[in-house]
């Protein structure tokens, strides 16, 4: 009978208080206690490593011989990697110290550590004389050469505001140290200019922006406005310090994923899930009372973190879909999982898929479009100043997770069921048993190939992550192969997997009734990835060649539409002919329609030029 949705609200939450009360009752206190010292351990040590430079563990690592009157005697003492010494010339002779200062001229050891104490020191000696030097009223004579970066394609030319003009603009050069301050320590007691860095993120300019929300001006800022500086400390554009804060929204999640997979595995031994299955409550409810609290705790521990860092609603709101992901991907796995050995191996998997998935990318926030592919980049642009993410640039990063989990979740539920749940059938068989679930009629295998286009979208992403960095004329011919290779797959392995269940009959008719189905619907979920258009992706070579070879620019006006179409019917009709069969007649079938896909694709990728 039809429940009312009040009915199945209800039913949702009594459930999650069941899990809520399930779970405290298994963890006893000292596990808890120690769970909680863990927690705060982690945090402790991310907070000190963002807010005072690092943990300092290669503190007072160089020894520097200089006298207490010095002017570099300051410099020494500031530094956390320098450790000040009485300037004895034996000190040095004999190992005891790698520098020595005595009478402005440096000494170093002649050892790698003494030419890496030197370059500490220069470092040393140059903050501290841009300390001075921002003390000044006069702050264009602290710093009289100042330089303005802006960051483009490498395809594109040098534009015009880059160019320096007869009067003063881009450039490098010194000038003299403001203040007094000590010489630049080198080889010889020389005096130069100073400046001044950030924590090594290049700070946005008003009003400049890229396709993707990145700003397309950066600068060295040392007086607080307009987006100037000192050549000599230009850094690249590497947030550093948002990237370690950004990380402390991943940490907590590795701890809730192992409690809920290992809960609902649980539901599975000794048949304990059972009583819920004979109950009126539908599959689905069940798994979401199940699931709200973990994702409640998620949320909650993402808003803990964000507030602690200085993050806004628009780090949490990036951060939920990673999130959503760690538990879909956890609840399927502990669906195909036999045995707490094989869920551990699915959890340690997926944490460390998502982790690098989510990380790397963003390490590229200030370079490249392709940081885009994780919502993480958009937590490290929110932690940092000036910095912002156009709504255009959020969906791309954050809405092909949220699809992905939301088709785990359907592939998890489909498969919540005596017969499934209570076998101990193996993970690929499982798996097929998930997608033939949610097949019970034709027009089911055209929903589910539409279903697939997050995880095409987000392997096709990863591929052009990873080739990004070679050469284009080998890596766009890589990149179609391994195009054709996951939309053949996405298109055709739920079909096999209805014809290896028996759910429709094995005639030709049939298969390429089911393939014709496979690749509308493919087709038509393709179209959404024209939110990629949104963020400029396409202007890159890569993401041309990946998500614009459907003919633009070759063919007509109707041939712009129709050609895709009739590419994924022939490749999906071929590949379903071939699974109507057996394994081997699949396997042919799909290596036939590879080779067809990517012939297709290299033809308009070398007609768009």
């Amino acid at each position: 009978m039809t429940r009312s949705l009040r009915e199945r609200v209800a039913a949702v939450v009594r459930i999650a208080r069941w899990e809520v009360e399930r779970s405290a009752g298994i963890v006893d206190r000292r596990t808890a206690v120690l769970g909680v010292l863990a927690l705060v351990l982690a945090g402790t040590i991310l907070g000190a490593g963002a807010f005072a430079g690092g943990v300092a563990l290669d503190r007072d690592i160089y020894r520097v011989g200089v006298d207490q009157d010095s002017p570099y005697r300051e410099p020494v003492e500031r530094s956390v990697a320098l450790d000040a010494r009485p300037p004895d010339p034996d000190a040095l002779r004999d190992g005891d110290v790698d520098v020595l200062v005595r009478e402005g001229q440096f000494r170093a050891a002649d050892t790698p550590k003494g030419r890496a104490a030197l370059s500490e020191l220069r470092s040393a000696v140059r903050a501290y004389n841009v300390g001075l030097m921002r003390s000044q009223e006069n702050g264009s004579a602290a710093f009289p050469v100042v330089v303005v970066l802006q960051y483009v394609s490498r395809s594109a030319g040098i534009p015009d505001a880059a160019v320096a003009d007869d009067n003063g603009g881009s450039g490098s050069g010194g000038g003299s140290g403001a203040g007094g301050g000590a010489g630049e320590a080198t080889d010889g007691a020389e005096t130069g200019s100073g400046g001044t860095t950030d924590d090594g993120e290049a700070a946005a300019s008003p009003g400049a922006g890229g396709p993707l929300g990145v700003p397309a001006l950066s600068g060295i800022n040392p007086l607080g406005g307009g987006g100037s500086g000192s050549p000599a400390e230009i850094q690249p554009p590497f947030p550093f310090g948002s990237l370690v804060l950004a990380f402390a929204f991943l940490v907590p999640m590795n701890f809730v994923v192992q409690a809920y997979g290992s809960t609902m595995l649980n539901e599975r031994i000794n048949r304990r899930g059972e009583l819920l299955l004979v109950a009126p409550i539908a599959p689905g409810d069940i798994v979401a009372g199940k699931t709200l609290p973990y994702l409640a705790a998620m949320v909650a521990l993402t808003a803990l973190v964000a507030l602690g860092v200085g993050g806004s609603v628009v780090a949490v709101a990036a951060v939920i879909p990673i999130a959503l992901v760690f538990l879909a991907a956890t609840f399927a796995g502990a669906m195909f999982a036999r045995s707490f050995k094989e869920l551990t191996f699915v959890t340690v998997t997926v944490s460390v898929f998502l982790t690098a998935y989510t990380f790397v990318p963003a390490i590229f926030a200030n370079v490249t479009p392709i940081a885009l592919i994780s919502p993480l980049t958009v937590v490290v642009r929110d932690l940092q100043p000036l910095a912002s993410v156009t709504p255009g640039a959020f969906l791309f990063a954050t809405g092909p997770f949220v699809l992905c989990a939301g088709v785990l979740f359907l592939l998890g539920v489909g498969i919540y069921r005596e017969e499934d749940l209570f076998t101990q059938r193996p993970v690929p068989l499982k798996f097929l048993d998930a997608l033939d679930a949610q097949v019970s009629r034709p027009r089911g295998v055209a929903v589910l190939s539409g279903l697939s286009i997050p995880f095409v979208f987000v392997a096709e992403l990863l591929a052009i992550a990873v080739l990004f960095a070679l050469p284009v004329s080998l890596t766009v011919p890589l990149l179609l192969v391994v195009v054709a290779l996951v939309e053949e797959l996405a298109k055709s392995l739920h079909v096999y997997a209805v014809f290896e269940s028996g759910t429709f009959p094995r005639t030709r008719r049939v298969a390429l009734v089911l393939g014709a189905l496979s690749g509308l619907g493919f087709f038509v979920g393709e179209k959404f990835t024209a939110v990629a258009q949104v963020v400029g992706l396409p202007e890159l070579a890569l993401g041309q060649a990946a998500f614009a070879p459907s003919g633009i620019g070759v063919f007509s006006a109707a041939g712009l539409l129709f050609a895709p179409l009739v590419l994924h019917v022939v490749t999906a009709g071929l590949t379903a002919l071939g699974a109507r069969r057996d394994v081997r007649w699949y396997a042919a079938a799909f290596v036939g329609s590879v080779l067809v896909h990517t012939a297709y694709n290299l033809t308009v990728v070398s007609r768009l030029g």
